[in-house]
């Protein structure tokens, strides 16, 4: 059995803001992206960055749909070229996110190291799911100290 553990992070402090794990698929990477975009409050317009996997027409309709603006790597040597069109990449922010994407291989560096989640020894989509959001929420707790000024002993 595989998984595919998906996160979505904040682009301004590197907290995980969610985790989803699903069966591994070829889709299951953008199905946990909507997922995880559809439970985010409020009305307003947001952004999501992602890698190549996710300049697909399908999956950037239905962001445009969310009212979620898509900030996707574009695929140009796909046939028929990227999903990925200027209405997105002209702006400032598309390349602001294209550098603040990374931000999430910390996390999943983190996870795989520290949490050892490379090769885990439970199986089942329940057990490794609930392993998973526990790793996040750990890697959030040693985030967050991080964050913490310290203050000047007096």
């Amino acid at each position: 059995m595989r998984y595919n553990g998906s996160l979505l992070v904040d682009n301004r402090e590197g907290l995980i803001v969610n985790a989803e794990l699903l069966q591994a698929n070829r889709r299951a990477e953008r199905d946990a992206a909507l997922v995880m975009l559809e439970q985010v409050p409020g009305d307003d317009r947001i952004t999501v960055g992602g890698d190549k996997g996710f300049d697909a027409a399908e999956f950037i309709d239905e962001c445009r749909h969310m009212n979620v603006t898509p900030h996707a790597a574009q695929n140009t040597s796909r046939p028929g070229g990227s999903a990925i069109d200027a209405r997105t990449t002209r702006h400032a922010g598309y390349a602001v996110s294209q550098k603040k994407r990374k931000r999430i291989e910390e996390c999943f560096g983190w996870l795989k190291d520290i949490a050892l989640l490379r090769k885990l020894k439970h199986r089942g989509l329940f057990k490794v799911a609930c392993i998973f959001t526990f790793a996040a929420a750990a890697y959030n707790l040693v985030r967050m100290r991080k964050l913490i000024p310290i203050q000047a002993a007096a």
